[in-house]
């Protein structure tokens, strides 16, 4: 593993490259002397308008054993310690928490004050630029564009700053701060120090996602409630420990589920064995109770037990831990598997920066999408840095379930928007799906009281044979080459069940062990691609085209019928741009850049290639697309705008709103003919349970290709080494949240 300083070297393509950018020995630099707030919104500016918060740099300073010199100009090594895009660190997160409850009115609103989210606030694109052109290794001015004169370097970057999502308890109300730091906050650990508030403003009408802390007292709660325990009574059960209580978010469906109280629907579940901890619950649900819990105050607001119906009896193969037990035993006939790297890996990691190859990009983590990937980009010779993305995550999973009976009508979870991805990523200390050499990433998020936990090993990076990516055989002369690259979600997990009276079947699900069935439901996840294909920091080149596959018609072209070509359509607007996949026509999309071309003068770009993918199979009336109105197309693109980030909305929990987010957005239609493009790709699978889906369902592979498409002048084979950014969920919608074993960065 190369040191930083080994890092920080310029090779020959980055000498190259900044050539071009920084000024020649003995010229003036120009002085960036707007504030940190113009250096968010448009950094290329030639003089102050108002006070400045980013010194100027009265001269570069002279070359030292702690810069890096290229072409006459000294570069900083460690101008700031902290890349605006590295994620908040658990010093930060308790420096942001103390500032807000510090900032708090009154004793009563500060003790009342729950932390949702703490999350980094990601800096305009034309900064981040900055800082990896001038301020960290490898140092790549070339994602500037030019200016005249020279370029504009400041003294530091604008300080980092925390986005706080805050839940008052005593006022149920819900509030976004924004809190200034610095590096001597983010070094302090006593919580003596304290950053400085930016804004803070309450948000009406919305119910932030529920927190682990809550789902555990409102167990407590319904276990307590005597006429649950006079219900559960009746079918036999009067050991509260057997019995789970699982919180779901309401949802919405009628005026009864606004956001003016938070709610929870809880599902029940039953255990046998109160000696067998480990034993699997959900083989049992509980049928005919229905409770209403305020999660504000803790209360049962409303009870029902409408229908007794038996429990189902206990399944030898309910369970799914290893041993030989409940009537499975651990297979023996596979012999180890071992993957190793006696020479180390190829690629280097400084921080959250990794270099793999040509390729560079940067690792990042949120509590609500989980693993979050910037700044993907390929150094390419004397072309020098040539970006590919911005930014790339999953912004939500949805999970709505086809039975119109209840409870199931109502399971139509939003696991990011509702609970958070990231929050419930497991250490992959517990188990690990990486192989050979592996670098692993922690992840640091708030508690619902404001403490810092950490999820060590949450994020692995590894290298792996994904198979070939480019293969020719040539007859003559028996040469071969190989290589590919593509993105894949694998689904796996348990089963949400429901109980059947005796005798009793239901179409909308598949019966799966004696009193027990599977309802059908469907899986939908959103891959927000922010794209910059060969585009620097506030250029709008980007558009989008449309490729599908002709038949041509029979005549003096076609003489022997057979002929067919693929035929473009550039989408033009918003509107335009809500597509979805036709596996007949071969349709795929592809993200271009209108000034830059390849060898053959065509203009260089990637492509979206669908995997197998589906529209949700449920009326247009239903409740949950009043929420959800992103699932009702494949693809959808809109131009870049900083605040729009979850197709939903920010918080779709009993969200009254029909069609906030991504359908709402899109009316602007705003043109894409040369834009900041964001590609939103909808891809879902529809599960109709099997036998073999219980205890545990296998894996299930779903995805899609984004590759090159006349961005490179060589082979393949040559120039796009294997790279593969894998998302590993697997989804437990028995407790309205996914249950992940780690989130996996595969290249």
């Amino acid at each position: 593993m190369a040191t930083t300083q080994e890092k920080a070297t310029p090779r020959d393509a980055a000498s190259a490259e900044s050539s071009a950018l920084l000024r020649k020995a003995g010229e003036p630099v120009r002085n960036w002397t707007g504030s940190a707030s113009d250096l968010d919104s448009d950094p290329i500016r030639t003089r102050a308008s108002v006070p400045t918060l980013i010194r100027p740099m009265e001269s570069l300073p002279a070359p030292s054993t702690n810069t890096a010199a290229t072409k006459g100009i000294p570069v900083m090594l460690r101008a700031q310690s902290s890349h605006p895009l590295e994620p908040l660190s658990a010093a930060e997160i308790s420096v942001a928490v103390a500032t807000v409850r510090a900032a708090g009115a009154t004793p009563e609103v500060r003790d009342s004050m729950r932390f949702v989210e703490v999350a980094l606030v990601e800096p305009d694109k034309r900064v981040v630029a900055l800082a990896d052109a001038y301020f960290f290794p490898p140092f790549q001015p070339s994602l500037l564009p030019r200016t005249k004169g020279g370029p504009m370097i400041p003294s530091k970057l604008p300080p980092r700053q925390a986005r706080l999502v805050v839940y008052n308890k005593k006022s149920n109300e819900t509030s976004i701060w924004i809190v200034e730091l610095s590096e001597v906050h983010a070094a302090t650990r006593g919580g003596h120090h304290r950053g400085k508030v930016i804004s803070s403003e309450v948000v009406p009408d919305v119910q932030p996602p529920m927190d682990a802390v809550e789902y555990a007292e409102c167990e407590a709660v319904v276990k307590n409630f005597p006429p649950f325990r006079e219900a559960m009574k009746k079918r036999g059960i009067e050991d509260m420990d057997l019995v789970m209580v699982d919180p779901w978010c309401t949802g919405y469906h009628s005026g009864a589920d606004a956001p003016s109280r938070r709610l929870a629907k809880p599902l029940i579940f039953c255990r046998t064995e109160s000696d067998c901890p480990l034993e699997n619950g959900y083989a049992r649900p509980v049928e005919g109770i229905r409770v209403l819990v305020d999660m504000q105050n803790m209360v049962v607001l409303e009870f029902e037990d409408r229908k007794l119906v038996p429990l189902p009896p206990a399944d030898p193969l309910r369970n799914y831990t290893p041993g030989e037990t409940r009537g499975g035993v651990d297979r023996s006939d596979v012999k180890p598997l071992q993957i190793i790297q006696p020479e180390g890996p190829s690629f280097r990691v400084n921080g959250h920066f990794v270099e793999w190859q040509k390729w560079n990009f940067r690792i990042g983590f949120t509590s609500k999408e989980g693993l979050v990937i910037y700044s993907v980009a390929y150094i390419d010779g004397s072309r020098g840095r040539r970006p590919v993305a911005h930014r790339l995550s999953f912004v939500e999973m949805v999970v709505p379930y086809g039975d119109p009976n209840d409870p199931h009508y109502r399971k139509n979870a939003f696991d990011a928007g509702e609970d958070g991805l990231g929050k419930n990523a497991h250490s992959l200390k517990k188990g690990c799906d990486c192989l050979g050499y592996i670098k692993y990433f922690d992840a640091n998020f708030t508690n619902f009281t404001g403490g810092v936990e950490t999820i060590e090993n949450c994020v692995c990076l590894h290298e792996e044979d994904h198979g070939i990516l480019w293969k020719h055989q040539d007859w003559r002369t028996g040469l071969a080459e190989d290589g590919h690259i593509e993105a894949e979600v694998k689904l796996t997990g348990i089963l949400s069940l429901g109980a059947l009276q005796p005798g009793e079947t239901r179409k909308y699900g598949t019966t799966i062990a004696p009193g027990l069935y599977a309802p059908v439901h469907q899986h939908f996840f959103v891959a927000r691609m922010d794209m910059a294909v060969d585009s620097k920091p506030g250029e709008t080149f980007n558009q989008v085209v449309e490729v599908n596959v002709k038949v041509d018609e029979p005549g003096k072209n076609n003489v022997h019928n057979n002929a067919f070509y693929a035929e473009e359509k550039l989408l033009k607007s918003e509107l335009q741009a809500m597509r979805d996949c036709n596996p007949l026509s071969a349709r795929h999309w592809i993200v271009r850049n209108t000034r830059n071309v390849n060898r053959t003068g065509q203009l260089t770009g990637y492509k979206l290639v669908p995997g197998s993918n589906c529209l949700p199979l449920a009326g247009s009336e239903a409740k949950f697309l009043r929420r959800a109105a992103f699932l009702k197309h494949n693809l959808w693109v809109t131009s870049y705008a900083r605040d729009e980030m979850y197709p939903g909305g920010e918080f779709p929990n009993q969200n009254p709103r029909i069609g906030e987010g991504l359908a709402t957005w899109v009316q602007k239609n705003r043109s894409l003919e040369e834009a900041d493009i964001v590609l939103w790709y909808v891809f879902g699978v529809t599960h109709i349970p099997r036998l073999e889906d219980w205890p545990v369902m296998p894996v299930e592979r779903i995805g899609f290709t984004l590759m090159p498409h006349g961005f490179f002048n060589c082979s393949p084979a040559v120039d796009v080494p294997p790279s593969t950014c894998e998302l590993d969920l697997k989804d437990n919608g028995m407790a309205a949240k996914p249950i992940q074993s780690g989130l996996l960065a595969k290249l």
